[in-house]
């Protein structure tokens, strides 16, 4: 009796994947316009004159920005509405891929995985296009990346707009304390969009180079596991 193919992406993992990508898309050009109204970022718990600053932010184009003129009134409601979105699908993602062993089985690199030789081996074959991940479903280049911002680039922009929200930083005050700051938590968050805007841009070009047209469809209809 032939065993069914396993799907190559779990229903959970392909909601959360496009609804993820939606919910950033719109958390970043909303938090551009945010940045529009004081593009200006502090370390501590206070800063906002002019001379302070550690970066001065450029104001950034209508086009790039959500509304698509200066609101800071809209654009926070949009980036509230989102972030809530965002923020309970990284919940329902991470306890689905606990639970069917996505996280453990897929995401979480090998302790020989972490060998020196192995990651730079990965590397050359980055560099010449080739994208075979052998007998695993991701290579430790990809570990690495989804790890980091899985656990630790998505918590931290939940967790920083919790300390930059007057309502969150009342509920949860210990959170100020653990950034060392309030201007700290937002220069964070800052760092952490673009960070994310990065991973974001590499993804698609990896998805380009290495085949499109089946990447996307795997991510829609799940693929199959060989």
């Amino acid at each position: 009796m032939s065993r069914k193919p396993s799907k190559r992406h779990a229903l959970s993992t392909r909601i959360w994947h496009w609804l993820n990508a939606v919910c950033l898309v719109i958390l970043f050009m909303s938090g551009l316009n945010i940045s529009n109204a004081h593009p200006r970022l502090y370390w501590g718990h206070a800063g906002f004159a002019q001379g302070d600053e550690w970066l001065a932010v450029p104001r950034f184009p209508g086009w790039a920005t959500i509304p698509d003129y200066y609101s800071l009134a809209g654009a926070r409601d949009w980036h509230v509405v989102f972030a809530l979105i965002f923020a309970f699908a990284l919940l329902a993602f991470m306890v689905a891929a606990l639970v069917n062993r996505h996280m453990q089985r897929d995401i979480f690199a090998r302790a020989r995985e972490w060998r020196p030789a192995s990651i730079l081996a990965d590397i050359r074959q980055h560099l010449r296009l080739n994208f075979d991940h052998g007998a695993g479903k991701y290579n430790i280049l990809q570990k690495i990346s989804y790890s980091a911002v899985i656990l630790l680039l998505l918590p931290l922009m939940i967790l920083t707009g919790i300390v930059m929200s007057p309502g969150g930083e009342a509920a949860l005050p210990f959170l100020t304390d653990l950034f060392g700051g309030r201007q700290t938590a937002r220069s964070l968050h800052f760092l952490a969009s673009w960070g994310l805007f990065a991973f974001f841009v590499v993804h698609v070009l990896l998805v380009l180079l290495s085949g499109p047209i089946g990447q996307l469809r795997a991510m829609i209809t799940g693929g199959s596991s060989e």
